[in-house]
């Protein structure tokens, strides 16, 4: 059938550096939809100090509306992990959706906009050595004070797989959050590990795994390193953070706009 070029609405290009993904078409199609094609641009998909707890917003008359768009956004995070975070803290509202949410929605809807052709770079290296990045935002959920595991792993230097997942009991402390989500970044790399092999890529030697936790514990198959939190790429999937940083741990995804000005 030849090489792909569009697939369940993610795009596929082929560039002299690289292979790219994104879903331009399907994020100009959700901006008509929503009616925002004429929308002022956001920096950023979630303002830094928003507080989407408050129960003195009035609840939404369409529920069902703000349920079908983050289920919407939802699909858009399979090549756009800067959205990741905004987008999995709207869908802990779905039951009961405010208008503080439908607003900070409309905040992703209009930070896409303002760059619909970012996508995600896949490069040609002489390796394919697994590492990740592991963070955890401790009792981030206002609600029930449960943390949150982040990581993002890379296979030959490129983004392969990321993930924002509320955890399961509340952490007494930092530390207890970041290494339960330091336990699933582990399983994470294990399984991209395996599945590595079966496809005829023997992994060899520790795999690094990047967290900000100074009490990491030491295995065979896995090496920590201590990395400081301006340099930790999972950052971007616990915090909402400043268009400085944010476009920076942008980058280094290797998430790139080919239609942004030079």
């Amino acid at each position: 059938m030849g090489k792909p070029k569009y697939f369940f609405r993610i795009e596929v290009a082929y560039k002299k550096h690289g292979l790219l993904l994104s879903q331009r078409k399907y994020v100009l199609d959700l901006l008509e939809e929503a009616g925002l094609l004429e929308c002022k641009s956001a920096s950023t998909p979630m303002e830094a100090n928003v507080d989407l707890w408050r129960d003195d917003t009035s609840l939404l008359d369409d529920a069902a509306r703000y349920r079908r768009l983050i289920g919407k956004l939802i699909y858009l995070t399979v090549t756009r992990p800067d959205i990741t975070f905004a987008v999995g803290v709207l869908s802990r509202f779905m039951h009961k959706p405010r208008e503080v949410h439908w607003k900070t929605a409309l905040k992703i809807l209009a930070y896409v906009k303002s760059c619909p052709s970012k996508r995600l770079l896949y490069k040609k290296h002489e390796h394919t050595h697994i590492l990740a990045f592991s963070d955890a935002g401790y009792a981030g959920d206002m609600g029930d004070r449960k943390s949150t595991s982040r990581f993002c792993t890379f296979v030959g230097g490129n983004l392969v797989t990321w993930r924002s997942k509320k955890q399961d009991v509340v952490s007494r402390s930092s530390a207890e959050a970041e290494y339960r989500a330091m336990a699933h970044t582990a399983c994470e790399m294990v399984w991209l590990r395996k599945f590595m092999t079966e496809l005829g890529f023997v992994q060899s030697g520790p795999m690094p795994m990047h967290c900000d936790n100074q009490d990491a514990w030491e295995k065979k198959i896995i090496s920590l390193t201590f990395t400081p939190s301006s340099q930790q790429l999972a950052d971007i999937l616990t915090n909402a953070t400043s268009s400085k940083v944010f476009s920076t741990i942008c980058d280094k995804l290797g998430m790139v706009d080919i239609y942004a000005p030079a």
